[in-house]
């Protein structure tokens, strides 16, 4: 019986170490892995935003794709603040972005109208332009506007006026001439950036999911129209 107590002791530790250093694999593959999660969410909302306009319900197809919004201005702090940058999560992010940003916002311009179909086609191919070769060459700078804000910018404006079909076809015009630009734009790192910018993301992501959905339109409408028109004052300044 005594010769057995070493043994019972070797497995006994043996198990706490095994357990002890799965628990480590989990925390690491979490840290790893949490800015894709957030990525793989925004592809979601995109995929679901496509169907939601295939079967003709736009509203919660732009309110899909507002939420893809929230979790892409999400991933990237995330990844930075968790020392998880990565090629393969840079190109997972693209892809999402292109699902949410291109296909879905896209297809909120579909009607039967040959000239809005043929829109919705140049929307899809400005995003997919801007993902490849619009690189600016200067860290946390975009040249031309970003996808995320004319997504967010076309989707609240489509709500807010009742999904009238002639805002949105001058609101499209105006973002795909806004992201084939040539000015700069900061990139907006609002979770890394002062407690104001936290603050109003936070406000935002409470008017999504706890109040009703026309004020929070109206927030992220402001949100990228001074995005757009003011991001030197408002958006670049140290983080």
């Amino acid at each position: 019986g005594l010769s057995l107590t070493p043994s019972l002791f070797q497995c006994t530790n043996k198990l706490f170490l095994s357990d002890g250093a799965t628990g480590l694999q989990i925390k690491e593959f979490a840290r790893k892995n949490a800015a894709n999660a957030l990525s793989v969410g925004n592809m979601v909302m995109g995929m679901a935003s496509i169907l939601s306009s295939i079967n003709g319900h736009h509203h919660a197809a732009c309110w899909l794709v507002l939420i893809g919004y929230l979790l892409d201005l999400a991933d990237g702090a995330v990844a930075r603040r968790l020392g998880a940058c990565s090629a393969s999560g840079a190109k997972l992010d693209d892809f999402a972005d292109f699902t949410t940003f291109g296909i879905a916002t896209a297809l909120l311009l579909r009607t039967s109208d040959l000239l809005d179909n043929i829109l919705c086609m140049c929307y899809v191919l400005i995003v997919l332009f801007r993902l490849c070769f619009f690189q600016s060459g200067i860290p946390f700078v975009f040249r031309g506007l970003p996808c995320t804000y004319s997504s967010a910018f076309l989707a609240s404006a489509s709500i807010l006026s009742g999904g009238n079909l002639a805002m949105r076809r001058v609101v499209a015009v105006a973002m795909i001439l806004f992201m084939i630009s040539q000015n700069f734009y900061p990139h907006d790192r609002v979770l890394e950036s002062q407690a104001w910018k936290k603050a109003v993301f936070a406000g935002g992501i409470v008017m999504v999911f706890c109040s009703s959905f026309p004020p929070a339109c109206v927030y992220y409408l402001l949100w990228s129209v001074s995005y757009i028109l003011f991001p030197t004052s408002l958006w670049s300044s140290k983080v």
